[in-house]
């Protein structure tokens, strides 16, 4: 017989306590969304560049980054590490001054190579844009949207629930699809597919699941479910990057698609299709490594 524990309710004290820090989280963020909001959007993007890349590089998380680099890029020197990592804190802090400018961005500050690729899942197609943290990659699903797709993007929901309207607001709001990680999410991403939408989804990020897929040489744990969808679905796999240009300018790159075509082996169809995959994003992050985000703990055995 199953046995049904009840949920321990968290105490008063430590549900006030949460509420606080959220507060407080939230009163800085928006302090920091507010001023760069009323910059203009270069003055924006290089306060922001400015700033973190002078902060980012004393700060803890450069060390693993200058791991990761050591291992992704062997045959750069150590100067060279440095000089990426600056330029990795200089376009992570333009992508947090460029949120309040989004929507400005995409409609005034794009140029798309390969947009003829939108074709291929609009009109209720259906199709998977999959990408990578490079450049500004939170301008992808309004780009998208302009041209016309039902995009949903894929995320982790933060913690703090203010937070995060705000940052589904400056992502395109109700314009945009959000759908969280997890099981429920699978099963959302499953209808929004079927219903004739796209799905956004990040394929860069440190896992706890998944199988191993070779990464700059190296096994890296990476989610099956763009490779899934696509075989179950059979519709187009589009990689996408959107590449940092000077002064909060940006190039979307929308590459052919991939191949998915299917054998009796499913798993090993899972594999091919997840490593041409990752060969895409290495690509692209070899040729701009300032701008892909090294802090993610993209191998297991790295801290």
């Amino acid at each position: 017989m199953k046995v049904f524990r009840k949920r321990r309710r968290a105490p008063l004290w430590l549900k006030t306590l949460r509420a606080m820090r959220y507060a407080l989280e939230t009163l800085g963020v928006y302090i920091i969304y507010g001023f760069f909001s009323l910059l203009p959007v270069a003055a924006a993007s290089n306060t922001g560049g400015w700033l973190l890349s002078r902060i980012g590089p004393h700060m803890g998380a450069s060390r693993t980054a200058l791991r990761h680099l050591a291992r992704a890029l062997p045959e750069k020197t150590p100067q060279e590490h440095d000089e990426i990592l600056r330029g990795m804190w200089d376009n992570l802090g333009r992508v947090i001054a460029e949120y309040p400018h989004l929507r400005r961005i995409a409609a005034d500050r794009v140029e798309i190579v390969g947009v003829e690729r939108f074709d291929l899942v609009r009109g209720g197609a259906g199709g998977i844009f999959i990408g990578g943290h490079i450049g500004n990659w939170e301008v992808g699903g309004l780009v998208a949207r302009r041209h016309g797709i039902d995009v949903n993007v894929i995320y982790r929901k933060p913690n703090n629930p203010w937070i995060d309207s705000l940052l589904r607001h400056a992502r395109g709001g109700n314009d945009i699809g959000h759908v969280i990680k997890g099981d429920k999410g699978a099963r959302e991403m499953f209808t929004r597919l079927r219903g004739g939408e796209a799905l956004g989804i990040l394929m860069d990020q440190k896992l706890t699941e998944g199988i191993a897929v070779p990464f700059f040489g190296h096994p890296a744990l990476t989610a099956t479910a763009a490779a899934q969808f696509a075989l179950k679905f059979n519709c187009p796999l589009l990689p996408i990057i959107i590449e940092r240009l000077p002064d909060a300018h940006f190039r979307v790159h929308i590459a052919p698609p991939l191949d998915i075509t299917a054998t009796s082996d499913r798993d090993a169809d899972i594999l091919r299709i997840l490593t041409q995959i990752n060969r895409q994003l290495e690509d692209w992050i070899r040729a701009r490594p300032s701008q892909w985000l090294w802090l993610h703990k993209r191998w297991a055995d790295i801290n």
